[in-house]
């Protein structure tokens, strides 16, 4: 490690002498102040803009005396554009530098105070953006996302797919780490399917896919980075919003308030949320036995879930100094939920025949999630650009899971009675240092430290009863409790400069050193894992073009993929006797390297953003499908059958390699075009299976806006997805569609909007098929009722006034897969 981080130092040493070249030799400044008080406007944004275009060539902020310099500007004619959130923009226009610097002296902002509803948006943002690393989805500018929850639209999303179960892919790779305001969030932390599900989509701003992550993030996520940016409001005055949405398959009521005075902000929200759904299906198995006899299994399933709960939060921020600010945050989430599940199984073998029927009930008051989060944070600013940055972050989430089974024959009706309790709780600790230092006016380099400890348990406990009189007893060989702890100690470094005023580069390193031990507190049995890994970055970015329209950018990153309670919990899921999943505690990180060339230009009113990549993964986590002795999963089984038995293992050696389109154009002035595929071949192997699975896979979406008059704007859109490849086996494709309609009301500080999913087709159907050669070939289908109806109302309320907030730091722990990947 100690070389590693020596040749980083050495890099960084031979890049931060390079100093931009170019031919000019001219200056622009000016200082900015308030109009009324005639104080420095700290951070006013200023635009270098050409005269003949009006277009941008340069920005840059003032420091905390409202000073601001434009360096080696090119002979020309300019305006300079200042701007700064509660100020009218100001336009000094005739700036023409010639070989001397031009100094614009003092230039004047002047406040506004609007009532909300009045003020007039120019310039609105495009439904999706492009930069160099990342794409950015602006899903407050989407309207069929009211009502609508996160998993929904993250459908929407250029480069993502999510399946049924909400699972969420990047470009084909489910080791994505999905993080909520650029930090981990106890909403995430138990399973990031589950949380998408309840998350209102009405509360999310938009979602940045952030492909090649640079050396400042955490190195999880092999696939890359999903952000998802909730609304907030920093305007100072009171201001608040009411969110309400009725659905057939999703409804939640949303509060919002904020109010700001001074050097202290208070932010609070609270709201509550359900959902509902319900599903059909069938599994087909065929066991190969030998000496060409075989095993038919045949299954039957309907299932009905259901949940809801509350939330809220709570924030404050505070002006220690003008240059030194504090916050702090809680946030907390009570979730419950409900199942019911009834399947009929049929299993015929040469030397046995085994049928019954299961009624599986989880019972509301059984299942819940209570959640709490706590953070704060101290920022310290220098001047503009360099700031120094303390963060601290505690979560806590606990799982509390149950079921009671009923089991029936034919010949004996109920003979066999099941309960099961599992329950988990995650504890996370998390210590964050951030240095920003711009080391001239064209570089800068950031520096950091961070430490993550997390304490993970889970304690599960089956009890049967097999009506022999004796009631319900413990099964030991289904039960027991698993204490699991991870820390991470990580340091990185990151240069970014430009050069010749057109080219970008960020190069990076990160090092992470992660302990793991995991014990079974009622066995012998523990883990213990020690690794450290480099994590290098590396992204050039090109500007070109008469008004540098034209963007190329070349990223290289090296990812790291540690697994998550949800795959490590070794509790053995046997709701359905012949299909048993479980965890597995000894998996081990997966490494992988992406390489990327993308290219985005905007020509008049159309976008486009074009890139190819490729991945490499070794030891990469892949759900291994087997057939087993029943008797390895159930001891007392004297039965000579076989059981389908699913956990994650580290067998996979996994390539990708693909590229992705997406385009936008206004074909009017009120009707907009919206369109994104993207494609790649797939290969997944594993010697110690001796299993190979390769294809290609896509995925697209088509959207059209139209906006008419007296405030009614209309979206129709639909998404295909492909079959997707996996080590043994692949999924079908399916397509979804959706459409709405909103109308503003109350003078634009409101809206009504209805939302009408999959209206052409009453379900969707997802089928997996998994073979292994010589042992056995399964084929399951679900049929989702997705078909949903949905009103939503938006009301905003309060006034906004003219002391703008400072920009906050917030922590990111993306280190780690959750959910269901």
């Amino acid at each position: 490690m100690l070389k590693y981080i020596a040749l980083l130092w050495v890099l960084l040493g031979v890049l931060c002498p390079v100093v931009a070249q170019t031919t000019s030799t001219s200056r622009i400044t000016g200082t900015v102040l308030n109009a009324t008080t005639k104080q420095p406007v700290e951070f006013a944004t200023v635009a270098l803009l050409s005269k003949a275009t009006s277009k941008p060539l340069d920005g840059t902020v003032c420091n905390d005396k409202g000073a601001f310099v434009f360096e080696k500007v090119a002979p020309g004619e300019y305006s300079v554009s200042i701007s700064f959130v509660g100020f009218e923009t100001k336009v000094v226009e005739n700036v023409t530098p010639g070989t001397v610097t031009v100094n614009l002296g003092q230039v004047l902002l002047t406040p506004t105070t609007q009532q909300l509803g009045e003020v007039q948006v120019v310039g609105q943002k495009e439904l999706v953006e492009t930069h160099a690393d990342r794409i950015v989805y602006n899903a407050e500018k989407d309207i069929s996302n009211a009502g609508a929850t996160a998993a929904e639209m993250l459908r929407k999303v250029p480069l993502l797919t999510v399946d049924n179960d909400g699972n969420v892919e990047l470009r084909g790779s489910t080791s994505v780490r999905v993080l909520i305001n650029g930090k981990p969030s106890s909403i995430l932390a138990s399973s990031v399917a589950d949380a998408l599900r309840r998350l209102p989509a009405d509360k999310v701003k938009a979602v940045e896919v952030i492909t090649s992550p640079g050396a400042k993030y955490d190195a999880e996520g092999s696939g890359g980075v999903i952000n998802i940016i909730l609304k907030k409001n920093d305007l100072t005055g009171m201001t608040g919003s009411v969110d309400a949405t009725a659905g057939t398959r999703y409804s939640n009521v949303n509060t919002n308030l904020t109010i700001r005075r001074g050097k202290l902000g208070i932010t609070s929200e609270a709201g509550s949320y359900a959902h509902y759904n319900r599903s059909r299906g069938s599994i087909d198995r065929t066991d190969f036995l030998g000496d060409n006899q075989t095993a038919q299994l045949s299954q039957q399933n309907s299932r009905r879930n259901g949940g809801g709960g509350i939330y809220a939060r709570l924030g404050f921020d505070y002006d220690l100094t003008e240059k030194d600010a504090v916050t702090v945050g809680a946030y907390t989430d009570l979730y419950r939920s409900t199942a019911t599940q009834h399947l009929a199984s049929t299993y015929v073998a040469p030397l046995s025949f085994d049928q019954f029927a299961r009624d599986i009930r989880r019972p509301w008051g059984a299942n819940w999630w209570p959640e709490f989060s706590l953070n704060g944070s101290y920022t310290h600013t220098f001047k503009p650009k360099h700031e120094l940055s303390l963060l601290a972050l505690q979560n806590y989430v606990s799982n509390t899971t149950a079921y009671r089974l009923d089991q029936t024959r034919p010949e004996q009706g109920l003979d066999y009675l099941e309960t099961g309790n599992n329950r988990s709780r995650s504890r996370e600790t998390t210590l964050q240092l951030d240095y920003t230092q711009p080391l001239d006016s064209t570089s800068v380099l950031e520096l950091g430290a961070k430490t993550i400890l997390r304490n993970e348990r889970s304690d599960y406990r089956i009890q049967a009863d097999s009506l022999n009189g004796e009631g319900f007893a413990l099964l030991p060989s289904r039960s027991n409790e698993f204490n699991y702890q991870q820390n991470v100690v990580a340091g990185y470094a990151s240069y970014g400069l430009r050069l010749l005023r057109s080219y970008n580069l960020k190069a990076g390193a990160r090092v992470e050193h992660t302990r793991v031990d995991g014990d079974f507190l009622t066995s012998s049995t523990s883990v213990r894992q020690r690794y450290t890994n480099f994590i290098p970055t590396l992204n050039i970015s090109h500007e070109f073009g008469k008004e540098k329209e034209h963007k190329l950018n070349v990223g290289y990153s090296r990812r790291l993929q540690r697994p998550s309670i949800y795959l490590l919990n070794p509790y053995i899921d046997v709701s359905n006797r012949r299909v048993v999943s479980t965890g597995n505690p000894n998996l081990t990180a997966e490494l992988t390297n992406a390489y990327e060339l993308g290219y985005s230009t905007t020509i008049q009113k159309t976008t486009l953003n074009m890139s190819v990549y490729a991945r490499s993964a070794s030891n990469a986590f892949q759900r291994v499908a087997r057939t087993v002795p029943t008797s390895q999963v159930f001891p007392t089984d004297t039965s000579n059958t076989t059981v389908f038995f699913t956990n994650p293992e580290n067998v996979g050696q996994r390539a990708t390699y693909g590229a992705n389109v997406y385009g936008s154009t206004k074909l009017t002035d009120k009707w907009t075009l919206n369109s994104s595929i993207n494609a790649y071949y797939v290969s997944v192997k594993s010697k110690e299976l001796g299993a190979s699975n390769q294809g290609w896979v896509y995925n697209g979406n088509l959207t059209s806006a139209w906006t008419f008059e007296h405030g009614l704007s209309a979206q129709a859109a639909v998404y295909i997805n492909s079959p997707r490849v996996f080590l043994q086996g692949r999924t079908n494709g399916n397509v979804w569609h959706n459409l709405s309609v909103k109308k503003e009301l109350f003078d634009k500080k409101g809206s009504l909007t209805l939302g009408l999913d999959n209206p052409f087709a009453r379900t969707i159907r997802f089928r997996t098929t998994i073979t292994q050669a010589d042992l056995f070939t399964s084929q399951e289908v679900t049929y989702a009722y997705n078909r949903s109806v949905r009103l939503s109302f938006n009301w905003q309320f309060g006034k906004m006034d003219d002391a703008p907030k400072k920009a906050r730091k917030t922590i990111s722990n993306d280190d780690r897969q959750g959910g269901k990947g």
